[in-house]
Order: C-alpha cells, then sequence, then structure tokens
C-alpha cells in the first residue's frame, strides 16, 4: 500500500491537459492550457482546505497550510504547469511497473533504452511513467505539482504530524522565462521557498547561471551580383564572420559542470540584412560578462573592416545566478531533509535557470530540489513513482518541525 496514493492518479491526470506554453504570446499565462490547470489546481487546494487560495495578480496560484504548531518560519513549495516547446497535444502517458532494465519500445519509431540512456539502471525495479514516443511527458514540472499535492493530502490525513506554516505556489510559463515575473514575493508571504523542476531525486540546486540572450544585427548593402565587384557588401557573408569567431570550444556540446556556454539559437540572414540569435550562460558573474565583451569586440572589429553601423549587438539579461544571494541554512535545511529520507544529498550547479532564480533577487531565497524525472523536454522524458514517492518524502522532512 503506497504511502500517497493520489500521487500517480494526479499526475497521470495533469500530463493529460496541454500546457505547452509559447514565447511569441505576451500575455501570462501564454496557453489556455495553462489556465485550465491553474483553475483545476486552485479548486484542488480549496477542497483541500488550504487558506487564501487566490490568482497572485492574475498568475500564479497561491495558498496556505497554516502552522499547527508554534513556529515563526513559513516555507515555500512551487511547481510550474507549463510543459517546453515540444507536442503536447494528446499526451498518453505509459506506465511499466517493475521495470527490469530492458528497452522500453515507446512506438514503432522510438525506444528508451540504457544503451543511449545508461541512468535507466537507476531504477531497476520502479514502476515508470513514459511518453507513448509522440509527445514529452510533462514530468517537468507535473510531477512537482503531484508530489505537493501528495504531501497536502498527507498532512491532512495525519494532523498529528507538527510542522511550520506551509505557502504553496503554483505558476505559468516558467519554461520561457517570464512567468516568475509576475511572482509576487510579498503576497506570497514565506521566508525561504524551494521550487520543485525536473531532476534525478535528492538534488540540490542552488547556483543557476546567470544567462542572456544576445541579439545580432547586421546591414549588408545587396547589389546585382553582375556589378557587385567593389560595391555588395553581404549580410550573409558577415554574419559567417561573426559565428567563426564566437569560440567553437564554449559551445554547449563541448561543456559540462561549471563552465559556461555560447549558444546560437536561431539565424535569419539574406544578403541585404541578417539577425542571429544567441544566449550566453556562465555561473561566474566576471566570466559571463567577458562573455558579452567578447561579443562586442567581435562587432567592433566587423565595423572597422566593413564599415562603421553595420553590426550590432543588443543584450537582454534573463536572469542571474542564485547562488549570490541565499544562505548556507537554507541548503542545509535541504540537506538535512534529503538525509532523513535515507538518500544521499548532492549538491549540483543547475546548468539553466528555474523560477527560483528571478525569484530569489526579488527576495525570497529559493533553490530547486529535483523531482525525480528524467530526459526533459522529449519523447524520451520519464518518471520514476518511487522517486516521486522520495521526493515527496523530502518535502514532508522540510516542512516537519
Amino acid at each position: 500500500m503506497t504511502k500517497y496514493p493520489s500521487l500517480l492518479s494526479n499526475f497521470l491526470d495533469y500530463v493529460k491537459i496541454n500546457t505547452r506554453s509559447d514565447a511569441n504570446k505576451t500575455a501570462t499565462p501564454t496557453t489556455p492550457g495553462q489556465t485550465i490547470l491553474l483553475k483545476k489546481l486552485a479548486e484542488q487546494l480549496k477542497s483541500k482546505q488550504l487558506k487564501d487560495v487566490h490568482f497572485s495578480d492574475g498568475s500564479f496560484v497561491f495558498g496556505t497550510i497554516p502552522a499547527n504548531t508554534d513556529s515563526d518560519l513559513t516555507i515555500g513549495l512551487i511547481a510550474h504547469v507549463d510543459t517546453a516547446d515540444f507536442n503536447s497535444d494528446n499526451v498518453n502517458p505509459q506506465v511499466h511497473p517493475n521495470y527490469a532494465g530492458n528497452d522500453i519500445q515507446l512506438n514503432s519509431e522510438f525506444i528508451l533504452s540504457p544503451n543511449d540512456f545508461p541512468h535507466l539502471k537507476n531504477y531497476l525495479g520502479n514502476t515508470l511513467i513514459t511518453t507513448d514516443g509522440t509527445t514529452l511527458l510533462g514530468a517537468d514540472d507535473k510531477a512537482g505539482i503531484a508530489e505537493i499535492i501528495a504531501l497536502i493530502d498527507y498532512l491532512n490525513e495525519h494532523p498529528e504530524i507538527k510542522h511550520c506554516e506551509i505557502k504553496v505556489a503554483f505558476g505559468p510559463d516558467e519554461e520561457i522565462g517570464k512567468g516568475a515575473d509576475a511572482f509576487n514575493v510579498t503576497d506570497f508571504g514565506a521566508d525561504i521557498a524551494y521550487t520543485l523542476d525536473t531532476g534525478a531525486v535528492g538534488e540540490i540546486n542552488a547556483e543557476t547561471f546567470n544567462a542572456a540572450e544576445a541579439i545580432v544585427t547586421i546591414k549588408g548593402t545587396s547589389v546585382h551580383p553582375s556589378t557587385a565587384k567593389g560595391l555588395m557588401v553581404s549580410a550573409i557573408t558577415l554574419a559567417n564572420e561573426f559565428e567563426n569567431q564566437v569560440p567553437s570550444h564554449e559551445r554547449p556540446e563541448f561543456t559540462e559542470d561549471r563552465e559556461g556556454f555560447y549558444f546560437t539559437t536561431d539565424w535569419h540572414a539574406t544578403p541585404d540584412k541578417a539577425e542571429i540569435g544567441y544566449i550566453l550562460r556562465d555561473f561566474d558573474k566576471a566570466e559571463f560578462m567577458a562573455k558579452k565583451q567578447k561579443f562586442i569586440e567581435i562587432a567592433k572589429s566587423l565595423n572597422v573592416k566593413y564599415g562603421d553601423g553595420r553590426v550590432k549587438v543588443n543584450f537582454k539579461d534573463q536572469y542571474f545566478n542564485m547562488a549570490e544571494l541565499i544562505d548556507d541554512s537554507v541548503v542545509q535545511r535541504a540537506k538535512s531533509a534529503i538525509e532523513q529520507a535515507d538518500i544521499k544529498p548532492r549538491i549540483v550547479p543547475f546548468r539553466g535557470g528555474t523560477d527560483g532564480s528571478k525569484i530569489t533577487f526579488k527576495g525570497l531565497p529559493t533553490p530547486n530540489l529535483t523531482n525525480g524525472s528524467e530526459n526533459a523536454h522529449g519523447q524520451y522524458e520519464f518518471a520514476s513513482l518511487e522517486s516521486m514517492e522520495q521526493t515527496t518524502d523530502i518535502l514532508l522532512n522540510l516542512v516537519k518541525l
């Protein structure tokens, strides 16, 4: 008999709702499916007797579990409803009890194999939930949502467990980096908080990249090729020259751990004009600034060569490394909660960003705890039910006094 009977059924229910976010939309949430799930979760929180359930600033759903003993600590638990930019229509989760380490045939085209994903062997004997090979699963981050709901159910069933005040938040548009812009720290009212996001159970992410978008725009001079000598300046040529000066050994496919990178995200070019999109990432603030400076220097050299004003670089900061503002006590509390669940904690820099990246810089220290799912953002995504149960144990340990 499982300790958290609602965990699997809720998870399977949540992943079937298409909540793919849309970076091209300006409203928050950016897609109607997110609103559907957020409203569903708000009703669930009310039915489970949480206090002050409401949509904060029209985006995040907030709710409160009052403390049942004297405590001046309030802990927040946060998960996001949206899924990444991959097919999310008609998600059809597949449940595989007692995984034996074999290949899992998702469909006629795709196989989830330990030959390709050796970490599958970490889940021998577990119940795995996978896709059917045509969509992502949505465990990022509906596993986190299901775990928070399972915690609420368990506390309701066991009122003898003494716990601090708990604030719960479910929010939109994390995958496109804009949901946390609308997070109201004052309204939430927590002292410390933890996001839940994808990853093998037991990891604590208290560091994220410093992150920026860079848009390189290039102005060419387009002339008919028959009379182009000495006149044409092809924006395509300049774009190639710019790209070739970006350090090739500092791209994502050659970096790991605490190494930063430059990543070309999109490219649009004609002889008349070109635009290249990049993202710049680094854990170290000085190295992050050096990456920006590298782009400025490349643009300057091309403008000297081809004429002033042809190449311009515009930066947009996206988020910063939360490690600057997170006190070690917040990490140690999570570490202790993981150890109490008989799991070895692993403090790992997160090679990306979380809602906690922005929320931390709004004044609420918010590291990330992993939710027991892996291979996010594609058809090979999977979650372990046992890992999700362990994550819920960790949350229970986190809020108990």
